[in-house]
């Protein structure tokens, strides 16, 4: 993966850590381009069933773009791939836990909002700190559905963190947990993930996905079109067959 990410797979499950402590694992130009790829490859690799991401040390989960490489680089609109990181949707139809071990902020915050499930040490903060520094932030678009329009507003409209205990009372966060028990928890979940059925996984993620910017009787209807291939897959017969075996099902995903 390079000096910048570090990798590890173990169970299905892959682990990508930031790595750049020294600047708050901030994202520059290597950071950004390395984590594009883990994620594409990610996206297309049937090892691999759950990704957690993570930052290296204990003071930043990642303090969004490298500001002091962007001045070099001068002002303007950031080009339309320049976050794409998940894809160019911000959408990966596997899974992903993010597990904040220090400051969100910024592109850090997005980072951390990607996940599916987010945990959060006790010392993490967040913050959407780009009015700071007249920066742009929007990739805050899907906040305005997970969070009460009040909180929205302190978070663009002060740029100042809230605490990971803030975090966790508005729903931006599953769990608060100490430092050693963040990824030791990511670890367990993302492990109980990979062993469900891969395609019902996936459904399930592409529901969430339509609910999100679609009234509830046309997701109900797109759902029962999503899990219709769940039903006639070869995997819906093992589960039943598996269970009345008394064995762990042998998933195929498909």
């Amino acid at each position: 993966m390079g000096s910048v990410l570090k990798s590890e797979s173990r169970d299905g499950v892959l682990l990508l850590t930031l790595d750049r402590p020294e600047a708050r694992n901030a994202v520059n130009a290597e950071l950004r381009a390395a984590l594009s790829a883990a994620m594409r490859e990610f996206a297309a690799d049937d090892r691999h069933r759950v990704v957690i991401v993570t930052g290296a040390g204990d003071k930043a989960f990642c303090a969004g773009a490298d500001l002091k490489e962007l001045a070099g680089r001068g002002t303007g609109q950031p080009p339309p791939d320049y976050f794409a990181e998940f894809g160019p949707d911000d959408f990966i139809e596997k899974p992903v836990i993010t597990a904040v071990n220090g400051a969100a902020y910024a592109g850090g915050f997005r980072l951390a909002q990607f996940g599916d499930i987010c945990l959060a040490a006790e010392s993490a903060s967040f913050a959407i700190s780009e009015a700071k520094w007249s920066r742009g932030a929007p990739w805050a678009a899907p906040l305005t559905r997970m969070l009460p329009r009040r909180v929205l507003a302190e978070l663009l409209l002060t740029a100042q963190p809230i605490s990971a205990r803030r975090a966790y009372e508005v729903g931006l966060v599953n769990e608060v947990l100490p430092q050693a028990e963040l990824l030791p928890r990511a670890w367990a979940i993302a492990e109980t993930i990979a062993k469900n059925a891969p395609l019902s996984v996936r459904a399930s993620k592409w529901l969430m996905r339509v609910g999100a910017e679609a009234g509830v009787s046309a997701t109900a209807s797109i759902g029962a079109e999503l899990f219709r291939h769940v039903y006639d897959s070869e995997d819906a017969r093992e589960g039943p067959r598996a269970f009345r075996e008394g064995r762990r099902p042998e998933w195929k995903g498909r």
